[in-house]
């Protein structure tokens, strides 16, 4: 019977919000995912009164629980503003080009980045062109243009990470537009401000092989505008919003109580483990812990900006950072009892913040 119910449990959890606090059913449910049991051991005082945690469990336990506040998972963004920077081609090859732009002070204090756009203006084919092409290679006018971000290493060595990819017609002329949030993204976690950002621009064939089309050939991206301005020269779009304003506050004033006035913050909640039925003997550690909610209501940005993403939904106050939880339990090995510790991932909220559903969560940047 106690299978059965524990089944229906796992079955029925209840979809929590994105910055409600964690349930009882919830630590359960991970607790047993993370030992590989099918259903909640049942044991006697007497199974555990004798138990003695060993030094090295107890030091795995610590460890893990310094470690829990210093790493965190982390959630989705959005903002708002607009800033452009104006790049330059340090290398323009016939299917190659190496972007550079200066980010030093491009990124308001205090702000959150929604989306990068990079805007290349492509020059239109000569007529002349066009004929040729049409006549040795008629299968297809289009090419396709990739960004990469290129990372230099501190030993020298180049790693690049594929950001967008698009068709363009050799037949259509004018700026042509890349999401290149992520690229910015990367950069903003290397936390080097002065370091510009390099993105490199390829023009490829449309479809592989040797009878595929040469349009690629006949795509140009102008490196300045006309008569040696800067309207054509590379741009890039910085979409960010002002956490002043559309942010969250950080923790919950405990003097005051939650109303649908309150801004977007971070509430104390305990989680009492020793009260429940069944942490009984099973739970060593810790007696409870702090794990916080999300509470509160965030501003939303103007109409005129929300037409843009059109399939962002509202902004909500959300755990934008989470925690693991250590614990010691009491599992059987070899006909004996012994302490075990387990990390819990996503149980404590430690931050909250205000996102739109349906944004992306930014990659991390591995080593």
């Amino acid at each position: 019977m106690r299978s059965l119910w524990l089944c229906w449990v796992l079955w029925v959890l209840p979809l929590a919000g994105p910055g409600a606090a964690v349930t009882e059913e919830q630590i359960l449910s991970s607790l047993l995912q993370q030992l590989h049991l099918q259903e909640v051991p049942v044991l006697d005082e007497s199974d555990v009164e004798e138990l003695v945690t060993p030094a090295h469990v107890r030091a795995q336990y610590v460890a893990l629980l310094r470690h829990s506040h210093g790493v965190r998972s982390r959630g989705k963004r959005f903002s708002q503003n607009f800033r452009e920077v104006a790049g330059r081609f340090l290398v323009s090859e016939a299917s190659s080009h190496l972007l550079v732009f200066s980010m030093e002070q491009r990124l308001p204090p205090n702000s959150e980045l929604v989306q990068a756009v990079l805007r290349l203006f492509q020059e239109p084919v000569p007529e002349s062109a066009l004929r040729m092409h049409a006549l040795l290679s008629p299968r297809s006018d289009r090419a396709r243009v990739t960004v990469q971000w290129l990372q230099v290493r501190d030993d020298g060595s180049n790693r690049t990470f594929l950001i967008d990819s698009r068709p363009v017609s050799i037949r259509e002329s004018g700026w042509k537009t890349f999401d290149v949030t992520e690229a910015v993204n990367f950069w903003q976690q290397l936390s080097r401000p002065r370091e510009p950002l390099l993105l490199q621009v390829l023009v490829q064939r449309e479809h592989p092989g040797g009878l595929a089309s040469s349009a690629h050939r006949l795509v140009r991206f102008a490196s300045q505008g006309p008569s040696g301005t800067r309207q054509g020269e590379p741009q890039l779009e910085l979409h960010t919003l002002d956490l002043g304003e559309f942010g969250a506050q950080g923790n919950c004033d405990p003097e005051a109580p939650v109303s649908q006035g309150t801004r977007c913050c971070r509430q104390e909640m305990y989680i009492d483990l020793q009260g429940m039925k069944w942490a009984e003997n099973w739970v060593l550690e810790p007696p409870g812990f702090l794990a916080y909610e999300c509470v509160g209501t965030c501003r939303q940005p103007p109409e005129a900006l929300t037409s843009k993403w059109p399939l962002l939904g509202p902004r909500e106050c959300i755990a934008s950072e989470t925690a693991s939880l250590p614990v010691i339990v009491s599992m059987e090995e070899g006909g004996r009892r012994r302490p075990q510790v387990v990390s819990l991932p996503n149980m404590r909220v430690q931050r909250c913040s205000c996102a739109s559903d349906g944004a992306p969560v930014p990659r991390k940047l591995e080593p």
